[in-house]
């Protein structure tokens, strides 16, 4: 599987690293605008978060869907019966977040945000005629403005080795979203499955960020841009006994962007989130 890592600061960056998502749906990038000391800060002090009490004061709400998510309301993967091993914090810059996390988190939403602006415009130059004609507006435009944009910090517990059978940290699944932004995790796990079928490891090598195709933009695209099945696997031997961290950020347009003669943005998100069990 040829995902193409990509110098974020070279002349044909936008060819390579759109090719790349066409024919694999997953670019990887270097040299890019995020610094990795900021990544690293996040996943210190919000691992310090998931390990305290405190999470539990910031507890979801599940009309606006931000705040602290348990395991035990964690996602089910569609097409899957047993939750994921994880629980996350959903960040909106409108949302509840803790002050001490504040201002490194939000840095961090407007820098990746920023980088994954500029990448939806490389989709968009990138795109033939053709399939651009399906598009009901310009992809950068889609998202102008948009407060659905959404950044996730995730944590996946060490494994105790008393989880339910066939219970994974992350199950096969595809994103709904336009593009996803991910930098490095602190620890290795996630794969991405490749057109026959074999699963093949994402590079977990700190400062890079792994990028990937959503359903979204496979759905405006018409499936010239595939949306991708990936999942995190759980770590054996001492691996075990780590918590690991990302930080994904969901590119979404407003609700009322029109996908496709099926669906608008807003559809779109709230029939996967019920396939999802999370409202």
């Amino acid at each position: 599987m040829n995902v193409q890592n990509v110098d974020y600061t070279q002349p044909d960056a936008a060819e390579r690293f759109v090719q790349s998502l066409r024919e694999t749906g997953f670019g990887v990038l270097r040299n890019h605008p995020i610094p990795a000391d900021l990544v690293s800060s996040i996943y210190r002090n919000w691992l310090a978060f998931f390990t305290s009490e405190e999470k539990h004061r910031w507890r979801y709400d599940q009309g606006r869907q931000d705040g602290y998510f348990p395991p035990d309301v964690s996602e089910t993967a569609k097409g899957h019966s047993v939750k994921d091993l994880k629980e996350y914090y959903h960040v909106y810059p409108w949302g509840r977040i803790p002050d001490s996390l504040r201002d490194d988190i939000l840095d961090y939403y407007r820098r990746a945000n920023e980088v994954a602006s500029t990448l939806l415009g490389w989709v968009e130059s990138q795109t033939p005629a053709d399939v651009a004609l399906h598009y009901s507006e310009p992809l950068s435009r889609m998202i102008e403005d948009s407060q659905q944009t959404l950044l996730r910090v995730l944590h996946y517990p060490p494994l105790s080795g008393d989880e339910q059978p066939g219970a994974v940290r992350a199950a096969a699944h595809e994103d709904i979203n336009l593009l996803t932004v991910l930098p490095a995790a602190n620890e290795p796990g996630l794969e991405v499955r490749g057109g026959d079928g074999t699963w093949h490891a994402v590079p977990c090598d700190p400062g890079q960020l792994v990028i990937n195709v959503g359903d979204m933009l496979q759905e405006a695209s018409q499936g010239y841009f595939p949306s991708t099945t990936h999942r995190v696997t759980n770590p054996r031997g001492e691996a075990r006994l780590h918590s690991r961290l990302s930080l994904p950020l969901f590119l979404h347009p407003r609700p009322e962007v029109v996908l496709s003669e099926r669906h608008t943005a807003d559809t779109y998100l709230k029939e996967r989130l019920r396939e999802l069990g999370v409202i």
